[in-house]
């Protein structure tokens, strides 16, 4: 195996491992007392499903898609390898703070409890923050204009979710409120 290769097996390993733990990780959770309806999962999942198809199968994509945004070579794949490393990464120190509150939808879980450590204290969703991250690392590793449109995706996917749980955080916790004042949403001093 040449440098070369480790982008484009290191990061499909990384993404299939975060699959695996994630679902492990799924079946130690608090049983759910309300779940988001479902016209509301479709306004927020459509996105997401979107941006994985577009890094995952270029070739049912139009060719303008297939275009480079940055010229081949080594650094970026690496610098896009790290990133997903690093997004993916954050997203299990958040679930593993979650504990037993996690839930793939938006849900209102028994003895639901507001968590604000770890990086709950960064920003206020650090697993949509370390996904966005994980696939912009994907985009910049493949180079292709089809990434920078995933990623595009994703925020869309993402803000439209956290705008739902959000509202139900507010009804459910009444210190959320603070809680919004004192850390960003995404990304710190931005979003």
């Amino acid at each position: 195996m040449t440098i070369d290769m480790l982008p484009r097996l290191a990061i499909p390993a990384l993404w299939i491992i975060w699959v695996i733990c994630w679902l492990a990780a799924a079946r130690d959770v608090k049983r759910s007392r309300w779940r988001e309806p479902a016209q509301t999962r479709a306004l927020h999942a459509t996105p997401l499903v979107l941006c994985a198809a577009l890094l995952m199968t270029p070739r049912w994509l139009p060719p303008v898609l297939a275009v480079r945004f940055a010229p081949p070579g080594l650094w970026l794949p690496l610098l896009g390898t790290a990133i997903v490393a690093g997004g993916l990464g954050f997203t299990g120190w958040a679930r593993w703070h979650l504990g037993r509150n996690w839930s793939g939808w938006i849900t209102l879980k028994d003895d639901h409890t507001l968590i604000c450590s770890g990086p709950y204290r960064v920003v206020r969703h650090p697993i949509y923050t370390g996904l966005i991250f994980a696939f912009a690392g994907t985009a910049l590793a493949i180079g292709e204009w089809r990434g920078i449109l995933a990623v595009a995706f994703a925020v869309l996917g993402f803000v439209l979710k956290l705008r739902i749980e959000e509202a139900r955080m507010r009804e459910t916790f009444p210190e959320y409120d603070r809680y919004t004042r004192q850390v960003a949403a995404l990304i710190p001093y931005l979003l």
